[in-house]
């Protein structure tokens, strides 16, 4: 391995939009590793390794940041994109699946990120956050993903006053992105300011961004990337 090569992990790295970052990060030349916690399934895209995480796990954590030490002796980038929803009413979710969410989206970025610092400092590294518009707006019975995600804005900019100046840390908040090549119909696209729903090569394109050189100047922000949705006024005629 060439030690000299910058390398990136890509947490939630096996489908959707980590997946995307993980290919876009291997076409501007970094090695990545992209850790799922079930990749039974999954093929991963060219020049990206899949590795078997739960990174809400103390234990599996420091087990996966120590095999990017051992293979690479280095780690550039690190992108915190592992999460999922579970929406059901808050009198029937119970603390278990609340601590799983929060776990997967919050817990695991203070995971990863502190058994990372000595590598991404060495290497005088970056790092994004995934957030989401949620953690300003709601739909009902979402109250764990609403509060992770809003848990991370937060943690980013705390992370980045700790961290700098040797490391920079962003956080990007997407709305709707088509994760999964859903049918919409031009009312879904139309209501969106840009005129058209989001997809994963966005989010990607902006974490690329946010991990290069070009934005050296930039820490503790949050990136808002909804098609303009959240500044869009919305009232019942």
């Amino acid at each position: 391995m060439d030690h000299a090569q910058r390398v990136a992990l890509v947490s939630g790295g096996g489908r959707g939009i980590g997946a995307a970052i993980a290919a876009r990060l291997v076409a501007s030349g970094h090695v990545v590793i992209a850790a799922d916690r079930n990749i039974a399934g999954l093929a991963a895209p060219p020049g990206v390794r899949l590795v078997a995480c739960d990174v809400g796990d103390e234990a599996a954590v420091a087990a996966l940041i120590e095999g990017v030490r051992a293979a690479h002796a280095r780690l550039d980038a690190l992108v915190c994109n592992a999460g999922f929803m579970i929406r059901k009413p808050i009198r029937e979710l119970s603390l278990a699946e609340w601590r799983s969410v929060i776990d997967t989206h919050l817990t695991s970025i203070f995971l990863l990120v502190r058994a990372a610092e000595p590598l991404l400092r060495a290497a005088k590294g970056a790092v994004v956050t995934m957030a989401s518009t949620r953690a300003r707006m709601s739909e009902p019975d979402t109250e764990s993903y609403a509060a992770a995600k809003g848990g991370i804005v937060a943690l980013t900019h705390a992370l980045a006053m700790s961290l700098g100046p040797d490391v920079r840390v962003n956080c990007i908040s997407p709305g709707w992105i088509d994760t999964q090549g859903h049918e919409l119909s031009a009312r879904d696209h139309a209501q969106h300011p840009v005129g058209r729903v989001g997809v994963v090569d966005d989010i990607a394109a902006l974490a690329a961004f946010l991990l290069g050189a070009e934005s050296g100047f930039i820490t503790g922000a949050e990136f808002v990337a909804d098609g303009g949705m959240t500044r869009k006024m919305i009232y019942a005629e």
